[in-house]
């Protein structure tokens, strides 16, 4: 007799597993379709086949979460069957079944790759279990395997980070890209917007269709609509020729409005229009046609703001911020900045050699709050890269407003009280790291500066750290 407690267990299993897509390969065609029977009664999609060729042609034209396979077959045995498997990516989990089960078999199953070893004949709720036990390991291994290539991303579509703000952007694009709801980017200028924009497309299944871009705020208001929406022969003076739009110009694929919050009200409302029925209307033209347009915006300014000044519509706001994707300022990617500084010193160097910064600068760079961000960045290393006098990069070389916010240079402290003296071991410490921001973290490089080994220089880190509060 099934309990309460059974049922809302089995109810849970479904609900968890029901996307789980399932290959079974079994040659016997009953017990074939008895374990079809019961893993679709668990929720799982499945797909029957009774050999290895068939596993393997089903394999390559879909993805399966996890593969059931028995390990003899005719022809070619449940091994070759695994082996295909490990090449899908992503891998799906792989439990082996055998009516003549050995240690060896199970050996030889689990060193190929395969996650579990079953025998028959199968006990039905050892198998759910082991299903559901399988799909846990293998969902688990593969969000790990997406954290860890994002914390070694050095660049995602064009955007270079790996700071835990950047790490949690990159990951909110990949899993909004596949939907094709209007995202609103928002962010300081110079922080990246349109690269956003741009990563959202790649990552979307329209990557292949045209992604189309248009600053609202650089088209004269007479200008945008036509720009927009195109128009028809002889729709205004000028206009000798019919002339796709932009909307029309990025059918199937992404059309980016950056600025969105310059659009003039009128045109705003015609946006609205189109983003409710999908219909483009060119100027003056009697009929609407249809436009599959994905929509991305983005702003610098504070919608809400322009929102109570009347200057943005806030129905069509709630249209666009189906999602909303914040990109933070460089002053808040911390580690990012060194990183940035050093890629853009490498890509506007010229041949041979790139310059070094002096470590006066390179602690002005890194304190200074770039209030034009990435942009303001590149041009600021491309400017000192081309005036620098020779290969290394002063505090003089530096613009004006980074001297000027640049920390006072460490010096012995002064006053009445010997609390107010450094120790050695605080003046040391304060050294080492100065030296390791300058290396960029480079502990054997650092050593040979410091004059020191690299054990001695672990020691003092230790001492270092353990001494901090």
């Amino acid at each position: 007799m099934m309990t309460t407690a059974d049922t809302n267990t089995d109810t849970d299993t479904r609900e968890k597993h029901q996307a789980a897509r399932v290959l079974v390969v079994e040659d016997d065609p009953g017990y074939r379709q008895l374990l079809i029977e019961e893993l679709a009664d668990a929720g799982y999609r499945t797909l029957g086949v009774a050999d290895a060729e068939a596993a393997r042609a089903a394999l390559e034209a879909d993805t399966f979460d996890l593969v059931l396979c028995d390990l003899r077959l005719p022809g070619a045995d449940g091994l070759a069957v695994l082996r295909a498997s490990r090449a899908c990516r992503p891998q799906p989990g792989f439990i082996m079944v055998t009516g003549f089960g050995t240690i060896d078999q199970a050996v030889a199953a689990l060193k190929a790759g395969a996650d579990d070893f079953l025998t028959k004949p199968l006990d039905l709720e050892h198998l759910r279990l082991a299903l559901a036990r399988v799909l846990e390991t293998r969902q688990l291994q593969v969000e790990v395997a997406r954290y860890r290539e994002l914390l070694a991303a050095t660049d995602f579509h064009g955007m270079l980070g790996k700071s835990p703000a950047m790490i949690k952007l990159f990951e909110l694009i990949r899993r909004i890209a596949p939907s094709d709801s209007s995202v609103l980017i928002t962010g300081e200028s110079g922080t990246g917007k349109d690269l956003v924009a741009r990563a959202l497309h790649a990552e979307s299944p329209r990557r292949d269709r045209p992604f189309v871009a248009l600053n609202c705020a650089g088209i004269p208001e007479t200008l945008l609509e036509s720009e927009l929406l195109g128009h028809a022969a002889g729709a205004f003076s000028g206009a000798r020729a019919a002339r796709r739009g932009l909307f029309l110009e990025a059918d199937g694929g992404t059309l980016f409005l950056d600025e969105i919050a310059e659009m003039p009200p009128a045109m705003q409302t015609k946006l609205l229009r189109l983003l409710q029925d999908g219909q483009v209307r060119p100027v003056g033209a009697n009929q609407e046609i249809p436009a599959d347009v994905r929509i991305l915006a983005a702003t610098h300014q504070d919608p809400s703001a322009r929102i109570a000044a009347g200057e943005l519509r806030q129905d069509l706001f709630y249209r666009l911020e189906t999602f909303r994707l914040h990109v933070p300022p460089l002053r808040e990617r911390g580690e990012d900045i060194a990183h940035l500084l050093r890629h853009f010193l490498g890509l506007h160097a010229s041949a041979g050699a790139a310059p070094v910064f002096a470590p006066e600068a390179w602690r002005a760079l890194l304190t200074y709050a770039y209030p034009g961000n990435v942009r303001e960045l590149a041009s600021l290393v491309e400017r000192v890269v081309t005036l620098a006098a020779g290969a290394r990069i002063t505090l003089e070389d530096l613009p004006e407003r980074v001297r000027a916010a640049a920390p006072a240079p460490d010096q012995p402290k002064t006053g009445s009280s010997d609390d107010d003296w450094p120790t050695l071991a605080e003046v040391e410490a304060g050294h080492i790291r100065a030296v390791l921001d300058w290396t960029g973290g480079n502990k054997q490089r650092a050593a040979r500066i410091l004059g020191i080994g690299r054990k001695t220089l672990y020691r003092k880190l230790g001492e270092a750290t353990s001494d901090d509060p």
